[in-house]
C-alpha cells in the first residue's frame, strides 16, 4: 500500500484524533498507512476491528475460517442476524465498510496456519491475537517472533477477561510462550459450553485496538510485560509483571534452550 496523505473529509473525520498531542496529525497519517492483522472476527475480533476502522487504520485483514451463528449475536457486535450462516469475515468485512469506507479490508474466510501467518505477519505493524484457541495462540505468537511483529493478545470466557502486548522487538518482552508454554496446554475453554459475559469482550477487544493503536503512532506505555487481568464480576483489575524466560522455547536464543 503506498503511502498516502490525509484527505479534506478525512481531516473532518479524524478531528478529534487531530485535536490531542499525543496522535496529531502525524499519529493520523501513521494509522492512515498502517495495515493490522486482526486474527478471530467473533468477540474480539467485532469490536477491535471496527474501532480500528473507525480510527482510520488504513488497511485491515481479518482472518477467521468460522461462520456467523444466531448464538454469536449475543455479544459479536460485528454481525446481525441477516448474516448468519455467511463467513464471519465476509460479516465483518461490511460492518467495517459501512463504518468507514476510506479502510482497506481484506477478508480471509481460512484457519490461521503457520503458512499464512509467515505471509500476512510480515506485512503488518500490528498482529491482534483475537481468537479462541491455545493451539492458534501459539502459531501466531511463533510467527509474531519470528518476523518481529508487536503482538497484541486478549481472552475473554465467562466473567474474567485478560490482555498484553509481546513485542519481540523488545529485549526485555516475554512472548506469549513465555507466559503459556506450548507443552502446558490448558484445558480448552469454549464460549458454547462456559459462557461469557457480552460486555466482557467489548471491553477487552475495545482494549486491544487501544494497544494497536498506541503501538502504530508509538504514543504511551504498551502493555509489554504487564498482563492485565479483569475481574467482571467486581470490575477490579489485577496486574501482573510477566518476564521473558531464558529457555523460552520459541523465543530464547537456541543455544540457552534445553
Amino acid at each position: 500500500m503506498s503511502a498516502r496523505s490525509l484527505q479534506d473529509d478525512e481531516l473532518l473525520r479524524y478531528s478529534r484524533h487531530l485535536l490531542l498531542d499525543d496522535i496529531g496529525f502525524e499519529g493520523q497519517t501513521r494509522f492512515l498507512n498502517s495495515h493490522v492483522l486482526v486474527i478471530g472476527a467473533g468477540g474480539l475480533g467485532s469490536p477491535a476491528a471496527m474501532y480500528l476502522a473507525c480510527a482510520g487504520v488504513g488497511q485491515i485483514t481479518l482472518v477467521d475460517d468460522d461462520d456467523v451463528d444466531l448464538t454469536n449475536l449475543q455479544r459479536q457486535i460485528a454481525h446481525t442476524g441477516a448474516n448468519v450462516g455467511t463467513p464471519k469475515v465476509q460479516s465483518a468485512q461490511g460492518a467495517l465498510r459501512r463504518l468507514n469506507p476510506h479502510v482497506e479490508v481484506h477478508a480471509l474466510a481460512v484457519r490461521a496456519d503457520a503458512d499464512l501467518l509467515d505471509t500476512l505477519v510480515p506485512t503488518a505493524e500490528v498482529v491482534l491475537d483475537c481468537c479462541d484457541n491455545f493451539a492458534t495462540r501459539q502459531a501466531i505468537n511463533a510467527a509474531c517472533v519470528r518476523h518481529g511483529t508487536p503482538l497484541v493478545s486478549g481472552s475473554a470466557i465467562q466473567m474474567d477477561g485478560q490482555i498484553t502486548v509481546y513485542d519481540p522487538r523488545n529485549a526485555a518482552s516475554p512472548c506469549y510462550a513465555c507466559v503459556f508454554p506450548p507443552t502446558l496446554a490448558p484445558e480448552e475453554a469454549r464460549c458454547a459450553t462456559m459462557g461469557v459475559f457480552a460486555p466482557l469482550v467489548g471491553i477487552i477487544g475495545a482494549m486491544q485496538a487501544a494497544e494497536a493503536l498506541k503501538l502504530v503512532a508509538h504514543i504511551g506505555e504498551p502493555l509489554v510485560g504487564r498482563l492485565l487481568m479483569l475481574d467482571g464480576r467486581s470490575m477490579e483489575w489485577t496486574q501482573m509483571r510477566v518476564t521473558r524466560k531464558a529457555d523460552c522455547m520459541v523465543c530464547a536464543p537456541t543455544a540457552l534452550r534445553p
